[in-house]
Order: structure tokens, then sequence, then C-alpha cells
């Protein structure tokens, strides 16, 4: 016999409901609190069960809501199945035409959902996934608050030196731009700058602008129409404060993510123009590759598979569904475009896809899906890439 323990997850309690393989009631939906005490009274209700049973745990995948119910049962020997709450959803649709839902039952539902289809466990390098999924996801998170800050800059600039971006070919990310800034946060400054300034420059930047562009700084700092006032200097130190500070957390992320990817024995940075760090949030968002059986599986769960519409003898198919993961889909698109630059057959295929008239981001959809299955390869036979057997 077989137990089926449907799990609803929630923020401060969780509903729980079990099942035989005979659709038989062993405990209605009860609910636990998402604290020790919960948990140790849903451990001892499980514990209740005949332990020469199988049990068989599905919960939904709710982001961090259930992270210490999973960690709490892999520490008891636990395992578990994590669904996707879309394939509830229509699970639930498929059995109803009812649109009443609760917590009661949905724990049911699940349960039911675990009863009728493959049970696959959670994979067992738990800690390590879960830990490259929330650094990548943090790291991606400062990056887009450290773009803001650029954006901050830029308007502080127009107000106080509108001539500087411009003059440094509307970019701030070079090393010049950013100690200018720091240690010259106004054009009067700039424009009492001297060949000593230039020196301690030159010596501190492993490569910064000629020396003739410098002087034409000084010039334009001298002339500027912008406003040397000191509320807009200190807040354009400020924000160059904020953006350092970032961009000094965004290495520390990077040199955990690195230290934790390469202990997770994947292969995905094997492939040309996919770095560790874009390997890492692959290989995290995917969970390792184990809960996938195909690539078609992996190609649903970022989105980029094809829909598909037949009725009768009409239908028509191909475009993205862009359901599952938006962040993994949005990852994929973009280590796509590097990885036509580094590996010819994935280039020829790319081209091959525009010269059928489709538009660029549509072609590096269609390396994105390549792309996925070449990473399926890999990791289930635990192989380094080959370019030579792309085909």
């Amino acid at each position: 016999m077989t137990y089926f323990i449907g799990i609803d997850i929630a923020k401060f309690k969780h509903v729980c409901f079990i099942k035989n393989h005979n659709d038989e009631v062993i405990q209605n939906s009860f609910s636990f609190s998402n604290d020790k005490t919960g948990f140790n009274h849903f451990y001892s209700v499980i514990n209740g069960l005949d332990p020469n049973q199988q049990k068989r745990i599905g919960l939904e995948a709710t982001g961090h809501y259930g992270m210490n119910l999973k960690v709490f049962l892999e520490d008891n020997n636990l395992s578990f199945m994590e669904i996707n709450p879309i394939l509830i959803n229509k699970f639930s649709k498929g059995s109803t035409l009812r649109k009443t839902k609760t917590d009661k039952i949905d724990a049911a539902l699940i349960a039911e959902y675990i009863s009728k289809n493959i049970y696959v466990t959670y994979p067992q390098k738990h800690y390590l996934i879960n830990s490259l999924k929330s650094l990548t996801r943090t790291r991606d998170s400062l990056i887009r608050q450290r773009s803001l800050q650029l954006v901050k800059i830029t308007n502080v600039l127009d107000l106080i030196f509108p001539e500087f971006k411009p003059f440094f070919n509307n970019s701030l990310k070079s090393s010049t731009v950013l100690y200018l800034l720091r240690n010259y946060s106004s054009p009067s400054k700039m424009a009492n700058m001297n060949s000593e300034s230039y020196k301690k420059m030159s010596w501190k930047l492993k490569r910064t602008i000629s020396y003739a562009k410098f002087c034409k700084l000084k010039v334009l700092a001298k002339n500027t129409i912008g406003s040397d006032d000191d509320y807009l200097v200190y807040q354009l130190q400020m924000f160059i404060d904020i953006y350092d500070c970032l961009d000094s957390k965004i290495k520390e992320l990077e040199d955990n993510i690195t230290q934790l990817y390469l202990c997770s024995n994947s292969h995905i940075h094997t492939i040309k123009g996919i770095s560790i760090i874009s390997a890492a949030c692959i290989y995290s968002e995917y969970s390792g590759v184990q809960p996938f059986h195909n690539p078609n599986q992996m190609l649903a769960f970022a989105g980029l598979d094809p829909s598909k519409d037949e009725s009768g003898e009409g239908g028509k198919s191909g475009f993205m569904v862009k359901r599952g993961s938006s962040y993994l889909r949005y990852i994929l698109l973009n280590v796509s475009q590097m990885v036509i630059i580094h590996n010819s057959k994935l280039y020829d295929y790319y081209l091959k896809k525009r010269n059928q008239g489709k538009h660029h981001r549509v072609a590096l959809s269609h390396v994105a899906r390549k792309l996925i299955r070449i990473i399926f390869h890999l990791e289930k036979n635990n192989i380094d890439f080959d370019p030579n057997k792309v085909r």
C-alpha cells in the first residue's frame, strides 16, 4: 500500500491531506503551523502511519514559503515531490467544474495529483542547488539596483556637468569615469586638476585616457553650463557610494557562487560562451537537471516550447508559450547571444533561422532550445561539451 500525502503551502501554516492507493481517506485535511511545533505535529502524524508502506509527499513549488519544511523533510529522510502550481491548476480544472478553492481542497488535490502521476523526488543536492538559486537571484536583484544607481548618477550629472557623460561616449562604467566621479565630484574640482592629478590617476588605473583628453576634460569642466550646487554634489557622491557598495557586494556574491558551482560537478560552463555565473544560474534554476526525463520537459519549464493550437483540420503552432520561469528564459536567451559567437555550428544554425526570415530574437530562441538539448545531454551523461559533436 502507498500513502499519498498532499501539502498545501502557505506563509504561516500548511495544510495536509493523506489518502491511500484505494482512494481511502487516511487523514482528513489538518493544518500545522510553519514552525518547529507545527512540524513536530506533522511528523507525529506521519510516524503514526504504517512504517512498512511507501509514503509519497507532494507540495507546490511556492518559493521560500516551503523552504523550511523541505529542509525538515530531508532531515527526517522523507522524500518529496515539488509540483508546478500551473500543473495543479490544470489538474483541478480537469477534475471538477466548480471554482471552489480552499487550502483543504488544494491539499487533497495535490494528494490526488501525485497518485495519478509519476513520482519524481527532489534532487539530493538540495542544499547546494537552493543556495545557488538564492545567491544567483540575489545577484540579479543587486545588478538591477546597481543599474538604477547609474541612471540616478546620470540624472544628477545632467544638472551638474551635462557635458561629462557625452565626453565619455555616454558610458559611466569605465574605471576612469568612476575614478573621476569619486575623487572629483564637481566641475570646479575637475577644472582644477593638474599634471600630478593625471599621474596619480594613471598610477591607480591600469588603463586610462590620454593626457590630451584629460586636458580637454578640464576645459569642458571650466566652461560647463551645469550648476555646481552643494546639494547636487552631495546627491552625486551618495549615489556613487551606493553604486560602489552594490558593486562590492556583487563581486562577493560572484565569488561565493563560483565556489558553490564548482562543487556541483556540472558541465554547463564547458560550453564556450557560458560563464560560470550564467552556468550556475541555469543549473540552479533547473535544480541540477535531475528532475527532468527529457529535453522537452526542460523547454516547457523555461517556457521556450512552441505552442500548438489544433482544431479539426485547421491549426497553428510556433509561438513561444512563455510560461514557466521567466528568469530562466531571460538567462538562456542572453547566453545564446554569446554561445553563437564562440561556436561555429550554433552560429550556422542561427544564420539558418535568420535566412528563413525569422527575427533576431526568434532565431535566438531556436538557439536556446538547441542549447537546452545540449545541456540535458551533458548533465545526464556527465560529460564536457565537445563542439565537434554538435549537429
